[in-house]
């Protein structure tokens, strides 16, 4: 089916889009820029598109982001650190982010003649953004074929709704998706901070997955102590 992939630029949208092409239905990518602090993620989603040969859509809804506020990645707040399964993570949630994302990327799809919108939210989303969760893809999925009822028929997709990081980790390592080509960090500084949540579920991922972690990190053994890992028992790049 020709697909529509939403890609950050983060590694689980990267892997997502590699995933589609080896099914040869990858048609394009499509990246919002809405005023994200972490806004480089958008130039890691064009290497993808371009490593993969297919159109990249860059649509900047950033004029919308004085209504998309209290959240630490669209206005002032600090970008908290820890585990990203902890309550003050909730800071991270844009209001409807992936409800506005979606909707836009559907009605693209309707005019570019394409069949399926796909999308990354995976289970280590659900504790605290209400927008990764199988209770909102299903019912988005049917709004869509209620807003497109009779003109286009375009599914979507969302196969990591139930995946944890570090699955999405190992099927991007039987990819050979270049991790090193995709950002996390919230920060959006030089390097990966090593400490956002982002940087913190991510480094877990890889050393649950079993393999390495191409990622440079400002501190790249933060994670450690948030997981409360012996040190002895974990090597340098696992």
């Amino acid at each position: 089916m020709k697909t529509l992939v939403v890609c950050s630029g983060g590694m689980d949208s990267v892997t997502l889009a590699h995933l589609v092409a080896r099914e040869h239905a990858l048609s394009r990518l499509m990246t919002f820029n809405y005023g994200q602090r972490h806004v480089k993620e958008i130039d890691y989603a064009a290497r993808t598109a371009a490593r993969l040969g297919v159109p990249h859509d860059v649509v900047d809804i950033s004029h919308l982001s004085g209504y998309l506020s209290g959240s630490a990645l669209t206005g002032d707040l600090d970008v908290p650190e820890g585990h990203y399964a902890e309550d003050n993570m909730k800071v991270t949630v844009v209001p409807n982010r992936n409800a506005i994302m979606l909707t836009i990327a559907f009605g693209a799809a309707a005019s570019y003649g394409l069949e399926r919108v796909a999308a990354a939210m995976h289970a280590g989303d659900h504790f605290i953004y209400p927008d990764c969760r199988p209770e909102f893809t299903d019912a988005f999925a049917r709004m869509q074929k209620t807003a497109l009822e009779g003109m286009w028929e375009i599914d979507f997709f969302a196969p990591f709704i139930q995946f944890s990081k570090a699955d999405i980790a190992a099927l991007g390592g039987r990819l050979n998706v270049p991790f090193e080509q995709s950002w996390s960090c919230y920060k959006g500084g030089d390097l990966h901070c090593g400490r956002c949540g982002t940087c913190v579920e991510r480094r877990e991922a890889f050393y649950l997955a079993g393999i390495p972690d191409p990622t440079e990190y400002a501190d790249p053994d933060y994670w450690r102590t948030v997981l409360k890992l012996d040190p002895g028992m974990v090597t340098s790049d696992r």
